[in-house]
């Protein structure tokens, strides 16, 4: 790129023209040094040349209009807010990113071979005499955010990986990127070679839609570059937790909906403050940092929720607001004293509380309650197991499923619901029964279903299939060897137990079972465990580990059957 001519409008010229004179095939071949043949026609076929960008520093929307038509640009639409460049100005420049308000322009370009693409206009405004001259006077001569753009033609996630594996091959290296959530667009950022001959070393695969799955691998290989960042950005994850957690205590999610009737609607600061009783600038903070996370979006006329910000509200189906609270509250107090877990073995949780949570939870109605709705909040995990073959069998026959430890009756209540043949027994604590025997007779199931107080030695006898749902990571081995011998005994030769549990990869991959594992033993003293391990517990306890089928959120469920003939006893 033209780095010697001076002035914004000189430098917007030049990108006009260099728009105006590219085609993909081209700007590839000069990208990526050595790409020919096949390989440079596969890609040009995927993904296409859409704009080369810059940022600009107008002192005023009026000067920024008169550049613009200097180069013969007209914007047809109001700047948008751009996360990803506030961002990355904020880190480069150590500013807070609510003290940066910059937007995207994307005026057309006509080009010489009948192609319409794009100029990706930038734009931080820079008054007169403002402290944002230094910004604006070291962006312009390093031009970090000068890139140029290819836009996915198949937002295929196979098609993704496979992009950026070539481009990788080829020298360029990943560079960041992120979700911009009001635009629904995924940009992955690259380095181009240093033998790269189009006068751009940043290049942005843009692709329309949310692909932060496939985006956190490239983002991954970036931070490993970036020690020094990809730590600051650990170390505040703390700050995520509790802004998580705030943002529900203060209502303003259900504030939100409220005022915008379906959800979608744009509320502005002074208007939500009012609602939830916060300072308006405090509170417009806050959803700046939201925003970032993509929990709601911002724009000209205030914030809304995004589909991931609605979880938190206390209505939404599959609310995860009182997850929020709980590990915002008691579980974070706890996560303090991780190292006196690691150092001594002790509970952390007991530690700080004086006595494990279970018992802490019960003797406060609020929280327990609080508890089982977290507890409720995962159930994304279950949407499968009432298709679980066993289940499917099983309402064939009008047979009985007991749920141990079922707390509120969630799963129970979707397995019923599926399977209106199906009868139920929900074994739980006292206080957790009678808030199960209303949930699940709101729903109708009262009269296929029936409720016992009582622990896991009072596991009632002959039901078809009985269920153990997240219940094992909370107990050492030998308590679950326990646990494990009262279903054993309480099962027929022919009935069928499912575990349903996080179980950790045998080879080490990312899973949230290895998150998990050590929240297990940090508040609770348990643990997840290997697929291996479980069936060894399985076969401690007279029990064979049949299959394993994967459920969402990184579950699974193990179908689990007695080794050999057991004493029936009385039929629930």
């Amino acid at each position: 790129m033209i780095t010697t001519l001076s002035g914004d409008t000189s430098r917007l010229r030049a990108t006009v023209d260099f728009v105006k004179e590219q085609d993909t095939a081209t700007l590839l071949r000069l990208l990526l040094p050595g790409l020919d043949g096949p390989e440079l026609r596969a890609l040009a076929e995927r993904c296409g040349f859409s704009h080369a960008a810059l940022l600009v520093f107008p002192p005023d929307e009026a000067a920024l209009d008169a550049t613009l038509a200097d180069c013969g640009l007209v914007a047809d639409a109001p700047p948008r807010p751009s996360v990803i460049v506030r961002e990355r100005l904020a880190v480069r420049h150590k500013r807070s990113a609510a003290e940066l308000d910059v937007g995207i322009l994307r005026p057309a370009v006509v080009c010489r071979d009948g192609a319409r693409r794009w100029v990706e206009v930038f734009t931080l405004t820079v008054p007169p005499a403002s402290d944002l001259d230094t910004v604006a006077a070291y962006e312009r001569e390093r031009q970090h955010e000068a890139h140029v753009a290819f836009e996915v033609e198949t937002p295929d996630p196979l098609v993704l990986r496979g992009l950026c594996a070539a481009f990788g091959r080829y020298g360029a290296v990943p560079d960041g990127g992120g979700y911009n959530p009001h635009e629904n667009g995924t940009v992955f950022y690259f380095t181009a070679p240093a033998e790269a001959k189009a006068g751009y070393r940043r290049v942005e695969l843009y692709v329309p839609g949310d692909h932060r799955d496939v985006l956190a691998a490239h983002l991954d290989e970036h931070r490993a570059r970036q020690p020094a960042e990809t730590l600051l950005r650990l170390l505040t994850g703390a700050w995520t937790t509790q802004a998580l957690a705030a943002f529900v205590r203060l209502d303003v999610a259900d504030a939100m909906d409220g005022n915008a009737m379906d959800g979608k609607r744009a509320v502005g600061v002074a208007e939500l403050a009012r609602d939830v009783g916060a300072s308006a600038p405090n509170l417009a903070t806050l959803l700046r940092y939201l925003a970032m996370l993509g929990v709601v979006s911002e724009d000209r006329d205030g914030f809304r929720l995004t589909d991931t910000g609605t979880l938190l509200r206390a209505d939404a189906e599959g609310s995860m607001r009182a997850l929020a609270l709980m590990y915002g509250g008691p579980f974070y107090e706890s996560f303090a004293g991780l190292d006196h877990t690691v150092r001594t073995g002790q509970v952390a949780f007991e530690q700080r509380f004086g006595e494990n949570h279970f018992d802490h939870f019960a003797r406060d109605p609020e929280l327990a309650e609080l508890f089982d709705r977290s507890m409720a909040a995962g159930s994304r995990m279950f949407d499968p197991l009432p298709a679980h073959p066993v289940l499917t069998a099983a309402a064939a026959e009008g047979a009985t499923v007991v749920d141990i430890a079922g707390g509120n009756g969630e799963l129970l209540g979707r397995i019923l619901s599926a399977h209106p043949r199906l009868h139920g027994v929900l074994l739980e604590r006292p206080h957790t029964v009678e808030t199960a025997r209303r949930l699940l007779g709101a729903a109708g199931h009262t009269e296929r279903c029936a409720f016992r107080a009582g622990d896991f030695a009072d596991v009632p006898a002959g039901g078809d299939v009985y269920v153990l749902s997240r219940v094992l990571h909370d107990w050492d081995d030998d308590r679950c060897r326990e646990i494990l011998r009262h279903c054993a005994r309480a099962m027929t030769d022919t009935a069928d137990l499912l575990v349903v549990e996080r179980v950790l990869p045998a080879d080490g991959s990312a899973s949230l079972a290895t998150a998990w594992d050590l929240h297990m033993m940090c508040n609770v003293g348990g643990r997840e465990r290997r697929a291996d391990h479980y069936a060894r517990l399985f076969a401690d306890a007279g029990l064979t580990l049949v299959d394993r089928t994967p459920l969402p959120l990184d579950g699974s469920v193990l179908h689990v059957r007695r080794t050999g003939p057991a004493d029936t006893g009385s039929k629930v």
